[in-house]
């Protein structure tokens, strides 16, 4: 009997206006690595990106169409869309903080943990939780 191989989500498509911009912000900000950053052609590159560890990355994808460029900070319709998990939420916060990331609120006590929601540079909201 063979059993099916084991699923992974590899990526997830995150519009941006420019790719250096969001690559600073990703690895500047919020310490992620720079997983791949190749030229496909003059105007389109293959970037990644993800926190240390993790298996998914974000695929940074220029927004070339108005409809895409509309969407760029968006994506969630006002929603937290994404949901950053650390194992120290003080430092993380405090290096968000130095890098001038705008926070919707203050840290706050969750059942599951500590939480705060922050804008990326595009006005995308983000959780940063450090869970129980």
């Amino acid at each position: 009997m063979t059993t099916a191989p084991p699923r992974t989500l590899a990526a997830v498509a995150y519009l941006v206006r420019e790719y250096d911009e969001a690559i600073r912000f990703f690895v500047d900000a919020l310490g992620f690595e720079l997983v791949e950053d190749t030229r496909i052609d003059d105007a389109k590159r293959w970037v990644r990106v993800r926190p240390h560890g993790a298996e998914t990355s974000l695929l940074l994808a220029r927004a070339a169409k108005p409809e895409q460029l509309a969407a760029v900070g968006n994506q969630g319709g006002g929603r937290v869309t994404f949901f950053l998990h650390t194992d120290d939420f003080s430092r993380d916060y405090e290096r968000l903080a130095a890098h001038g990331v705008r926070f919707a609120e203050s840290p706050r006590e969750e059942p599951f943990g500590r939480v705060v929601v922050f804008h990326d540079l595009y006005g995308n909201k983000w959780d940063l939780i450090e869970r129980r």
